[in-house]
């Protein structure tokens, strides 16, 4: 970085702010004007954090590798014009010898890591190959999506605006790590993307043709950069969609009768589920997940940084019956480690204040709500029930395949929010069933 970047960044985030003022304008709900200008400066301010912990404090994949190679494409293109087929040929055709950074040797053969680069390198011609202004570009990817996350849930809890503001917009690990070169911002926005348009145009039925793609468009990033999103994600936001059409059937009969049968298939589809994350992980390794979490744990272990990798606690042979003892641990390793006393470094220090608030919480609700009221929600709500399922498997394939503080912190964001908004919905919910006990739900 230089002094370029910081006369330019005030002029691209001028440039941005009137982009999403001019949208912000549509908004006649005062609510998500709002909440859409707080959490714009958010991730500007997160933007310049980001930019000083990964080039002062800790520089790694974003500007090692990302940022350098993604630049250096921009480079070769400008010099001669046929290098743009590094823009669309396959990562494995790519020529190791033209790497700016030697040390960089392999990461760019896997297709994740090279759509970075590409996307790095397609911002660069209109950022001035600048470290801060691609941050910039990056975190506003990632808002875009964000926003229609946050958008979506308000739609069905307009009530909880400011806890969903908390839950999406204001979570300090889930802005901070969607704010730079890195895949999470293009998975996030992309996860946001896909939930909007999956819910206007299946539930909606709005704009079909525009969501189709829109579909298309989020589903093939999630697919190259973190297919594990994907297949963990989708299923069970499209029961929440089927559960949502459960209650615009007016006959009683037919709703329980329609329910019992997605029972089943709810239970087929999870299996699907389960071999579709079992044969992704296979990807690195071999054909059996549970011998590929082993694999992983063993990887992890053997690393140098031994400073910031842990133990789950519970010992792993490699066994079907072992992943389910494993289960608890590796989902309380998600949501909430590391512990304060574990977190050695600076870039696991906010994650550790933030994991403990979350599990302070969960107590809490758990507490006041007791076990009945904080159990009923997930089987009555469709949307409580989407978010739990899904950051509990997310949280259990993270947990178990992960054993460094460093990585952990960042591989679980895609979750948290929607953990978060699954408690605050229990929460709400009890407060509810204590006041009018007759509270009905999915069926």
């Amino acid at each position: 970085m230089n002094y370029l970047d910081f006369l330019l960044f005030p002029v691209y985030v001028a440039l941005f702010y009137f982009l999403f003022s001019a949208r912000r304008k549509n908004y006649t709900d005062p609510i998500l004007r709002h909440y859409h200008k707080q959490g714009f400066w958010i991730k500007i301010v997160a933007v310049i954090g980001f930019t000083f912990f990964n080039t002062m404090l800790s520089v790694g994949d974003s500007f090692m590798l990302f940022f350098t190679e993604g630049t250096n494409i921009c480079h070769m293109i400008m010099k001669d014009a046929s290098q743009v087929k590094w823009l669309y040929l396959p990562s494995a055709e790519f020529d190791q010898s033209l790497l700016k950074n030697p040390n960089n040797m392999g990461y760019l053969k896997g297709e994740n890591n090279y759509m970075v680069v590409r996307i790095t390198a397609l911002l660069s011609f209109i950022s001035f190959q600048k470290y801060l202004i691609l941050n910039l570009f990056f975190s506003m990817l990632s808002f875009s999506g964000v926003w229609r996350l946050y958008r979506f849930f308000y739609e069905q809890y307009p009530h909880l605006h400011k806890q969903l503001a908390i839950a999406i917009l204001y979570l300090p690990t889930f802005v901070f790590w969607s704010s730079g070169i890195l895949k999470d911002p293009i998975c996030t926005g992309a996860l946001g993307w896909i939930t909007y348009a999956l819910y206007e145009a299946f539930y909606k039925k709005k704009d079909i043709i525009k969501n189709v793609v829109i579909i298309f468009i989020a589903g093939y990033l999630l697919y190259v950069i973190k297919v594990y999103i994907l297949i963990s994600y989708v299923p069970f936001f499209m029961l929440f969609l089927v559960l949502k059409n459960v209650n615009l059937i007016k006959s009683r009969v037919l709703r329980v009768t329609f329910v019992l049968g997605l029972i089943f298939l709810a239970m087929a589809m999870f299996g699907t589920v389960m071999q579709q994350l079992a044969g992704t992980l296979g990807a690195y390794g071999g054909n059996d997940v549970t011998k590929n979490i082993s694999i992983y744990q063993k990887a992890y272990a053997e690393q140098e940084d031994v400073g910031s990798s842990f133990s789950l606690g519970v010992e792993y042979d490699g066994s079907v019956s072992s992943l389910l003892k494993i289960a608890p641990a590796a989902i309380i390793a998600t949501l909430y480690r590391p512990f304060i006393w574990e977190s050695k470094k600076i870039s696991t220090l906010l994650s550790s204040i933030e994991s403990m608030v979350i599990m302070f919480f969960t107590l809490s609700v758990f507490y006041k709500a007791g076990p009945k009221n904080f159990i009923r929600p997930i089987l009555k709500d469709p949307a409580v029930m989407y978010c739990i399922l899904f950051a509990l498997l997310f949280a259990l394939f993270v947990g178990a395949t992960t054993a460094n503080f460093g990585t952990l912190v960042r591989y679980k964001i895609p979750c948290m929010p929607f953990y978060i908004i699954a408690i605050f919905l229990i929460q709400d919910w009890a407060s509810k069933n204590k006041k009018s006990p007759a509270v009905g739900g999915a069926l």
